[in-house]
């Protein structure tokens, strides 16, 4: 005859549905069969918890939960799921110092466990774990917050969520101003962060037939974050006087090089003289196609357009990553503009929209080329004023691809524009051109809509 706790067993083995050969929880069939009672009492307690929201059955749950944690680890990754809403739960209800320390304690033994368990999501849970840090242990876990969340981002970075990123970006800032570093510091990891969710962004439009567009404006919040967060140590001034002095100091350091063109070009300093002897000095040193790109960004500060072409030209042949191809491309049309080629700028631009759909950019700089360019249309007999119709039409595609808040501002500003440069009624009449009607422009060869003020 079966014992009673051997037929609980039996009846627990065949309500969870499993065979204790066929299943691994990461432990010893008799440990795996010491914890049944333990799973059952705490899954039932989590499920009157879901349908009650009553702490009383987290409380219930909690010390089967650790048994189960403690000796089979990989009962189910709902374990963790579940984990996670037990001690938030009752770390949120509690007023007791020592329980406090207890569940936050409970609570990294848990991710320590979990990635024992799961180490192909070790990435994704250091970010748990560091963001845990950081949110219950305040100013006390700074510094360790942020070697975790160092630690996930190296390891996978690309693979974790952008408000893990955002956050990774938040707690570099504190750690600066606690004094644990340099200045520097929020630069490198800025340069970082914003990297990896420019990719996320480009991740959402790999299908092109139905891209998470959803997503992709979700991470754009996010680099809306960190941009807002990094703007006090984004001043070109500011930028100057952290590199300058390690510039003089270490001048033929090729990473110290690129990281100075690098976040130079990212928040548009170009005409300074750090940036320009910082990029000469890395394309003595290092000639690539990167290099190349910063010698003709460095040629378009310096207003010489076809020496801007030459470098560009050469870049984009040999570039690989999407978003320095897309770069170069945005470069070339305004060293094009720069040199009066309205044609080969716009051809740029486009290039640029092709390799990156998901911004708002090159639509930005064709609208701003036809208002530039707009005497190219003045067969139109309103002297050139249907230009500013198919500028209005790029700005308004412009925001639509790409909610990004400057983005819009700046289409809703070119918009206003050329609405106060659209012919007046009287004289668009005169020429048989009536609102609503379509038209194509003259010079451009796009087709838009008559509009009049």
């Amino acid at each position: 005859m079966k014992t009673p706790r051997l037929v609980m067993a039996a009846i627990l083995t065949a309500a969870f549905g499993f065979s204790a050969n066929a299943q691994n929880w990461g432990c010893t069939d008799e440990e795996r069969e010491s914890i049944l009672e333990d799973v059952s009492v705490y899954q039932s307690s989590m499920k009157y918890f879901k349908e009650s929201k009553d702490a009383r059955y987290l409380e219930e749950a909690y010390p089967h939960w650790k048994v189960v944690v403690e000796k089979c680890p990989r009962q189910s990754k709902n374990l963790y799921i579940n984990g996670d809403k037990i001690i938030n739960g009752l770390l949120a209800k509690t007023t007791d110092e020592a329980k406090k320390e207890e569940y936050i304690n409970a609570l990294m033994t848990m991710h320590d466990k979990r990635i024992e368990a799961y180490p192909n999501d070790k990435a994704e849970i250091l970010a748990k774990k560091a963001k845990d840090i950081d949110v219950l242990k305040k100013e006390a876990g700074l510094k360790e917050s942020f070697e975790t969340y160092t630690e996930a981002i190296q390891l996978g970075g690309e693979k974790l969520d952008a408000f893990y990123i955002y956050q990774y970006f938040m707690v570099t800032v504190k750690y600066v101003r606690a004094g644990f570093a340099e200045p520097t510091l929020v630069v490198d990891n800025y340069d970082i962060a914003s990297d990896l969710l420019e990719k996320e962004v480009q991740e959402c439009y790999k299908d092109t037939v139905n891209p998470d567009t959803v997503r992709a404006n979700q991470i754009r919040e996010s680099i809306g974050n960190v941009e807002a967060v990094f703007s006090p140590y984004a001043t070109c001034d500011q930028l100057v006087e952290i590199y300058k002095e390690k510039f003089a100091a270490n001048p033929d350091n090729v990473d110290l090089l690129k990281k100075i063109t690098n976040i130079m070009m990212k928040k548009g300093c170009t005409e300074d003289q750090l940036f320009f002897d910082a990029t000469e000095k890395l394309y003595t040193l290092e000639p690539s196609p990167v290099t190349a790109m910063r010698m003709g960004q460095m040629s378009i500060s310096k207003k010489k357009y076809s020496d801007a072409v030459k470098y560009l030209n050469d870049a984009v042949k040999g570039l690989s990553e999407k978003k320095d191809i897309y770069k170069v491309y945005i470069l070339l049309g305004h060293a094009n503009s720069g040199m009066g080629s309205m044609g080969a700028a716009r051809a740029a631009f486009n290039d640029a929209a092709r390799t990156d759909p998901s911004k708002g950019e090159p639509y930005l700089c064709i609208a701003q080329l036809y208002m530039k360019f707009h005497s190219v249309a003045s067969g139109d007999g309103i002297n050139g004023r249907s230009a500013y119709w198919a500028a209005a039409d790029m700005a308004a595609k412009a925001k639509n691809v790409d909610s990004t808040p400057d983005v819009v501002a700046a289409a809703n500003r070119i918009i206003g524009s050329c609405a106060a440069a659209y012919p007046k009624k009287a004289d668009a009449f005169m020429v048989d051109l009536i609102d609503g009607h379509s038209f194509t422009v003259p010079g451009l060869g796009v087709v838009t809509t008559v509009r009049t003020r």
